[in-house]
């Protein structure tokens, strides 16, 4: 999460995001949503029901009267009800921000059906990842079955890739 705040904060002018739909998808602690609602996005924070106190409780206290827009928090369990909670007709995002959300779990594929049902053609996701064990580095190809990948930022000392990615033949030179 701090690899990709930073990226946000250093290069807000290539990634303007005032006033931009963002989804931060796995959010955690909220670090990503409350960085990117207070560089001006209309920001949905989005993780397991479980995790949502603490995360509302986190992104109301560091962003309360210091955004434009107040973030709102939803749950977002992977790859289920997804139309219903998030209809592909009124949901655009122009962002899908992801940061460590790769990792010893069983539930990747589920994780890659909620990128490909959240990402429109012109969705821009930019995703930060700790690479640990082969399962999960086996995902990175399985993701660029369906969007194109491309490295914007590396950080081998941490083994932390940051990627911008688009759904596939849409990715600008």
């Amino acid at each position: 999460a701090l690899v990709l705040c930073y990226f946000l904060e250093t290069n807000s002018k290539q990634y303007n995001l005032v006033d931009k739909d963002v989804i931060e998808i796995g959010a955690g602690t909220g670090l990503v949503s409350i960085v990117a609602s207070l560089l001006g996005a209309l920001v949905t924070a989005t993780d397991l029901p479980e995790l949502l106190g603490n995360l509302q409780h986190n992104v109301l206290q560091n962003t309360k009267l210091k955004c434009k827009h107040q973030p709102r928090v939803k749950e977002l369990s992977w790859g289920i009800d997804l139309e219903k909670n998030f209809p592909r007709s009124s949901c655009h995002f122009d962002y899908i921000m992801a940061a460590d959300v790769v990792y010893h779990h069983p539930f990747l594929d589920e994780l890659l059906l909620t990128f490909d049902h959240l990402c429109k053609n012109d969705t821009v996701i930019l995703w930060a990842m700790k690479f640990r064990l082969d399962k999960e580095n086996q995902f990175v190809g399985r993701f660029q079955t369906l969007f194109d990948l491309e490295v914007i930022s590396n950080f081998p000392s941490l083994n932390i890739t940051l990627y911008k990615a688009m759904r596939k033949g849409r990715m600008k030179a």
